[in-house]
């Protein structure tokens, strides 16, 4: 199962999550990926540590980081940079999410390496735009994707506190965004043999995904209210707490369609005809009334019982609120594809996969994530360099090998 990209040489210089993230993407689907780490490595090895762990595995680095070789290259010394533009040289693709200015300093920018080698597709992720006065202002995903792009004030309830996001959550968007784009450049290149520049930002990431407000502020000038649960204008799309404290969540977006399913399957029949609630605009106008007894019907039977009861309507959408713990053993997740075994040496690791799946070729990991420096000799052999330039290159600390 060597996946869409097998064949296709990836160079990856990332930190943290989002250009990781995309060349992990490229990896699952077959791609060879070489990842370059500073002597130090990626500082999102720190994860295991910082989450205040002492298990032996770091799964917030294997996520993004698996089937890869893995290289440290200290680009701050004189053969440093060299060394990298050879492994680049004969790479398909080149992902980097480090800052524009460094790039440029050490010879790594987009224009320098074109020039270089024209068939390649450099995809490059950025905070806030390669453009721009804030272009080379650091941006993890908090900041330039949660913040900036406008999602955590949308999400803000009036007079609340914006909600924090989850790790990773725009790092991961963007670098679902990147890869597509690098299969799309892999594809141009395909006819016409050129390279080009891909980019993406979590900026511009946050805004397409609010894109459904953000285009109705362009196009309207109005804002939508940020929604508060017990004043819904639309009670049938609506979260509820049933009997046994777990929630679900109606999903009525077509208030009309909708409307007979629910008031059936929670044994009000009878609210068809009701002036309170007869029409949308009635039930917007009395959402607090409304809400309040459904409220109190759903909290008289169990979540599973209702998800009987909503079994006799077709036409009744909605979806449990999982917890992790229910994703996980949930079996429409597994026959979603959602889990993925990953190789670890004697057995596997089970983890989240990577969104996407091909019918004609298959992807599957095919180890875990590498160790500091794990692959630097064989990769620099693969380079054509003897043993004796390895050791020397050891000695000058222009390279690491894991012992």
């Amino acid at each position: 199962m060597a996946g869409p990209l097998d064949g296709i040489k990836v160079v990856e210089l990332g930190v943290w999550v989002a250009g990781p993230a995309a060349a992990g993407i490229l990896g699952d689907w077959g791609a060879d990926v070489i990842k370059i780490e500073p002597p130090e490595g990626d500082p999102a090895r720190i994860f295991q540590k910082m989450l205040g762990s002492e298990m032996p595995n770091n799964p917030v680095f294997e996520l993004d980081n698996r089937s890869k070789s893995g290289v440290v290259i200290d680009l701050s010394t004189d053969d440093g940079p060299g060394l990298a533009r050879e492994l680049i040289a004969d790479a398909d693709v080149f992902v980097t999410n480090i800052r524009s200015g460094a790039l440029e300093r050490l010879g790594l920018d987009y224009e320098s390496l074109h020039e270089q080698f024209p068939a390649l597709i450099y995809a490059q992720i950025t905070g806030y735009g390669r453009d721009g006065a804030e272009a080379n202002r650091p941006g993890f995903d908090i900041a330039a994707y949660w913040s900036y792009s406008g999602i955590a004030s949308l999400l803000t309830a009036p007079d609340g506190d914006p909600p924090f996001q989850r790790g990773g959550m725009g790092d991961h968007a963007t670098g679902l965004a990147t890869a597509g784009a690098v299969s799309a450049a892999l594809f141009h290149r395909e006819k016409t043999g050129q390279g080009q520049l891909v980019s993406s930002s979590l900026t511009r990431m946050g805004a397409y995904q609010i894109g459904f407000d953000l285009n109705i502020a362009l196009m309207w000038g109005v804002t939508l209210d940020t929604p508060l649960r017990e004043g819904a204008r639309n009670p049938t799309a609506n979260n509820y707490i049933c009997q046994d404290g777990k929630r679900i969540w109606i999903v009525g977006i077509d208030p009309e369609r909708h409307w007979g399913p629910l008031i059936r399957a929670v044994g009000r029949p009878e609210w068809a005809d009701d002036e309170r609630f007869s029409t949308i605009m009635n039930r917007a106008v009395n959402a607090h009334e409304l809400i309040a007894e459904l409220d109190t019907i759903f909290a008289t039977k169990t979540r599973d019982e209702w998800a009987d009861i909503f079994a006799s309507e077709p036409d009744l959408f909605w979806a449990p609120i999982n917890s992790l713990d229910d994703l996980i053993a949930d079996p429409q997740f597994s026959a979603a594809g959602g889990l993925v075994e990953v190789p670890d040496g004697a057995a596997t690791s089970t983890m989240v996969a990577s969104p996407a799946d091909f019918s004609e070729t298959q992807w599957q990991p095919r180890s875990s994530a590498p160790s500091l420096g794990a692959d630097t000799r064989e990769v620099l052999r693969q380079l054509g360099k003897s043993d004796a330039e390895i050791d020397a290159f050891i000695a000058s600390g222009t390279v690491f090998q894991e012992d």
